[in-house]
């Protein structure tokens, strides 16, 4: 059986969890977020926690297993808590703006980059060289903060561009001045 399936997940009391035909809603307030549920996999909520557990054993069926009770408390955590991935910027005139919808980068171009904020993300920029990027949603809070970093990858020589904040960059070293032959 799956080490991480056969783990159920404990449901806090202001969080609902409906099953519905073959997707799992999770609920706190207005906070909303839905999962596909695969046929192979059954969920039960008994006394206040979510259980899942195959059908058979053929290897689609475990592989399930252990993602949608991944997905599932990550769903729940993010209703209760939230997500948050912290950038940093690092360079010579490197900074970021939060203005209103978008998200103004200088990242060393010739021209300012405007990030536009998707649905159910928000930006923190406690100063101007770092980025918090929020949401209740794990998935898509990475795919953000991994679109932000593409924009200008840190380098490898000076450690410049948007990195993460606990990203450790290999440094290396640079071109060494030849002798007089």
């Amino acid at each position: 059986m799956s080490q991480i399936g056969k783990k159920p997940i404990s449901v806090p009391d202001n969080v609902n969890v409906d099953l519905q035909d073959s997707s799992v809603i999770v609920s706190n307030g207005s906070k909303k977020l839905s999962c596909f549920l695969h046929p192979e996999i059954k969920v039960s909520v008994k006394d206040g926690q979510v259980l899942l557990d195959r059908i058979n054993e053929e290897k689609k069926s475990k592989e399930l297993h252990g993602l949608l009770r991944a997905l599932i408390s990550n769903m729940v955590i993010g209703v209760t808590d939230g997500f948050s991935k912290e950038l940093n910027l690092v360079g010579v005139g490197y900074t970021a703006e939060n203005k209103g919808d978008f998200l103004l980068l200088n990242l060393g171009f010739s021209h300012a980059i405007y990030f536009e904020k998707p649905e159910g993300i928000e930006f923190d920029v406690p100063n101007n060289t770092t980025v918090i990027v929020k949401g209740i949603d794990n998935q898509l809070v990475g795919d953000v903060s991994a679109k932000i970093r593409e924009l200008r990858k840190p380098e490898p020589y000076k450690g410049k561009g948007v990195k993460y904040k606990d990203e450790i960059i290999k440094r290396k070293a640079g071109k060494t001045v030849g002798g007089a032959a």
